[in-house]
């Protein structure tokens, strides 16, 4: 099975979006794929704790929850400039949760077999 890097670049305020985002992911994690997801943009507040908690989309799994698969198989990244951006510093992300910027993402997506998706 292909690796997969799935980079989403909205947080609530598109709220759909950003959700297909971490369903994809969790779901791509629960099929065996290798999984990395990236918060970019206002979703890279989601790698802070408490915020995935306060999203709300009806009729949607749980934000949290579809992060939470996401960090027991796969791996999660907050962008490193869109967390200077917001204050958000390494010590701030959750356990678990890395910060790296566009030069890992790139050699992360150019890897033989890679799948790039970005919502």
């Amino acid at each position: 099975m292909r690796a997969l890097r799935i980079k989403v670049t909205c947080g609530a305020e598109d709220a759909e979006r950003c959700n297909q985002a971490f369903t994809v992911a969790a779901m791509a994690i629960a099929s065996g794929a290798d999984v990395g997801l990236w918060l970019t943009g206002e979703a890279a507040w989601f790698g802070v704790p408490g915020k995935a908690e306060e999203f709300d989309l009806p009729l949607a799994t749980p934000l949290a929850q579809l992060r939470d698969a996401v960090l027991a198989g796969g791996q999660l990244t907050v962008c490193t400039q869109c967390a200077d951006r917001r204050g958000i510093t390494p010590e701030d992300v959750i356990d678990g949760v890395r910060v790296a910027g566009a030069a890992t993402f790139t050699e992360e997506i150019l890897g033989d077999g890679v799948q790039a998706l970005v919502y």
